[in-house]
């Protein structure tokens, strides 16, 4: 509702205790907005925790997503070293992530490069190419252990879906797409985990990279698809899907990038160390909220297809 003041200034912002507030003059009303996220007011991790629940303060919600797949969708042949198709969804509150893990990720970009223009890739820093020629092996472990130790530090939310191209394949033949079967997982699952934060109300962005034109428009129309009429949840689900160029040097789309493969290898060879899959352990979206976290993810935060013996129905 509008509130009369006797201020004659036609716009100014004021800082508060809840957030900035900007006062408009219109006529003789003057208009108070809280800002969803202070410019400059740097939440403690208590803080963002309470407010991540929240009811949004504007149209859209407390979070953002971004994704990125590993492996080949296409389904005439499949890779007997990577035979799955792995998509991840990072789900960031949007204060840590500008707050916090942009940052870092600039800093950390600023201590190997000198600047902060250089976009991450998992391919090549796995491979060593462009700017991840490494001096030696301690260089490229110190290299890895400094990322591993922002996504640890990273409060964000993992959903994930895994689908194994071979069975698929079998089942329902090369005409399948991996993408959109492993989409429809994590879209439904995210619409779950919006409604336990209290923002099923609310706008929430999924940024994913370019692939092509042809690849991004069947993208886009299994997206509507699944947000129109899904069958699980029979309702509109409340998302926008953002196309990012992959000269865009977002953190969330590269994080998302360092994550998808890890999933994808935990899921093809189980018994095999992987470390960073210990740490994404404890990102996944999880049955039993955040005193459960590390458990209880299968099936619920990751999707296999098909599932895994040790899985059960939700």
């Amino acid at each position: 509702m509008p509130t009369n003041t006797t201020d004659t200034s036609k716009r100014a912002i004021y800082q508060g205790d809840s957030g900035a507030v900007e006062v408009q003059k219109s006529g003789g009303t003057v208009w108070l907005r809280q800002e969803q996220f202070p410019l400059f007011d740097i939440e403690n991790s208590h803080t963002e925790e309470t407010h991540a629940s929240q009811t949004p303060a504007g149209p859209y919600s407390n979070f953002i997503v971004y994704v990125d797949e590993s492996g080949d969708h296409g389904m005439q042949t499949v890779d007997a070293n990577y035979p799955v198709f792995a998509l991840a969804f990072c789900v960031f509150y949007k204060g840590h992530y500008s707050e916090k893990i942009v940052p870092a990720l600039q800093k950390f970009k600023f201590n190997h490069f000198g600047h902060d223009l250089v976009v991450l890739h998992e391919h090549e820093i796995r491979k060593e190419k462009g700017s991840f020629k490494f001096n030696n092996k301690q260089h490229k472990r110190e290299f890895l252990d400094g990322l591993t130790s922002i996504i640890e530090a990273s409060n964000f939310i993992l959903i994930s879906a895994v689908i194994d191209k071979r069975q698929l394949k079998d089942k329902h033949g090369v005409g399948s797409n991996p993408y959109h079967l492993a989409l429809g997982f994590c879209v439904e699952t995210l619409y779950e985990l919006m409604l336990e934060k209290n923002q099923a109300d609310a706008l929430t962005h999924i940024v994913v990279e370019c692939r092509g034109d042809k690849e991004d428009k069947d993208l886009e129309l299994e997206f509507r698809r699944v947000c129109d009429a899904s069958d699980k949840l029979g309702k509109r689900l409340p998302f926008d899907i953002i196309f990012a160029s992959k000269q865009t040097n977002s953190a969330g789309l590269q994080l998302a990038d360092l994550v998808a493969r890890p999933v994808g290898l935990s899921v093809i060879r189980p018994e095999q160390p992987n470390r960073a899959f210990d740490v994404l352990k404890k990102k996944f979206f999880c049955s039993g909220g955040r005193k459960q976290v590390g458990n209880g993810f299968e099936n619920w935060g990751l999707k296999v297809y098909p599932p895994l013996e040790s899985e059960k129905p939700r």
